[in-house]
């Protein structure tokens, strides 16, 4: 069964675009857990658009930069999707969890590292996406102790997702400004990197106050 508990809150579930997807989706054979494992595609999709990006030229590189904004958004939507499949259309397998959670961590792999190559810094696309597993290591980590799951940023996962998606449309612009794409995406995971770093001080903060409140409530 779905954890309902620990679902990450969006305001998107409740658009009318979104259900009206989902009823469409619920009258498909589209189980949740291949909604799951597309956002694997759409990531590798987008990472390779990134890495190749910065090497390309004329119409090849924007159709490279357009399709490495796209498919960042569409990963997000096959994370939202999956949920909703599952959850409103009732669909959730017993091995929901599992695809729930480890193909999100595959994805940012592919779209962070895609990103380095593409800014010519490969290890800072590894760093960025050292950081966004941990970001939710430490989320599952509180969870396994009893307590409530920790979504908070500044650099969470919708946050990676469009801090990209708007380096990508940067990118377009960037010759005109005198700055190169591999500058644009450098900048970009820079920012990823820093503001993981401090969502997951944050997070392991809470996780360390929660234990020590614990400790100290009478047995």
């Amino acid at each position: 069964m779905p954890d309902l508990e620990h679902r990450r809150p969006l305001a998107s579930r409740q658009t009318a675009w979104a259900q009206a997807t989902v009823r469409m989706l619920a009258k498909t054979p589209i189980t949740p857990n291949q909604v799951s494992f597309l956002s694997m595609v759409m990531a590798g999709i987008a990472g390779l658009a990134f890495a190749f990006s910065s090497d390309a030229a004329g119409a090849l590189q924007i159709v490279l930069l357009l399709a490495a904004a796209l498919f960042c958004q569409l990963r997000l939507l096959c994370n939202l999707f999956d949920g909703m499949l599952a959850v409103e259309a009732g669909r959730a397998a017993d091995d929901g969890p599992f695809w729930n959670e480890a193909p999100d961590r595959v994805a940012d792999t592919l779209i962070l590292v895609g990103a380095g190559y593409g800014a010519g810094m490969p290890e800072l696309g590894w760093a960025a996406a050292a950081l966004a597993i941990f970001t939710a290591y430490l989320r599952a980590f509180a969870q396994s102790l009893g307590q409530p799951a920790d979504y908070r940023g500044p650099m969470a996962k919708p946050q990676r997702m469009a801090t990209l998606t708007i380096a990508a449309l940067l990118c377009l612009t960037a010759p005109m400004l005198g700055l190169s794409i591999g500058f644009v995406l450098e900048a970009a995971l820079w920012l990823i990197v820093s503001l993981a770093a401090v969502t997951c001080w944050r997070r392991g903060r809470r996780i360390r106050k929660l234990l020590r409140a614990e400790a100290r409530q009478p047995q």
